[in-house]
């Protein structure tokens, strides 16, 4: 089975341990995700692509109940929707992310949990192709989730 990232540029793949594309300025060193040319601190251009930590805390999150709007290109239908968790994730010392968190139920969930970058299925095209991409798995004893 063919499998693609849902965007170029914004993590590594194909990989056994994928990191997000970020950028740090070099002139002040904010980063930012995902990758942009100009920095949003100091308005320099001296922007590099990085690879941003795989680790981090949940920052918050909350339920998405409703079957997203457009751009949203999902497999799901109004009939078939089932309600997902978006979080934001903090990367310790560089950047906070929007992402999908892989946990559903948010009684299972704690702000400051430590959460792991995980790729994952996201839809299937007609051809078959997989279409890939990142989300955070909650981190517990016993490991990912």
């Amino acid at each position: 089975m063919t499998q693609v990232p849902i965007a170029e540029g914004v993590f590594t793949w194909p990989s056994d341990a994928p990191r997000l594309l970020g950028a740090r300025c070099g002139e002040c060193g904010t980063h930012t995700f995902p990758t942009q040319p100009g920095c949003p601190r100091c308005g320099s251009e001296a922007m590099a692509t990085v690879e941003l930590a795989d680790r981090g805390t949940l920052f918050t999150f909350t339920t998405q109940g409703f079957l997203p709007k457009e751009p949203y290109t999902g497999p799901e239908t109004e009939e078939n929707f089932a309600g997902f968790v978006v979080g934001y994730v903090e990367l310790p010392g560089e950047v906070i992310v929007e992402t999908r968190i892989t946990e559903s139920d948010p009684a299972q969930l704690r702000i400051g949990m430590p959460v792991q970058l995980v790729v994952v299925p996201f839809r299937r095209e007609p051809d078959g192709t997989e279409v890939m991409t990142y989300a955070f798995a909650p981190v517990t004893e016993s490991g990912v989730r």
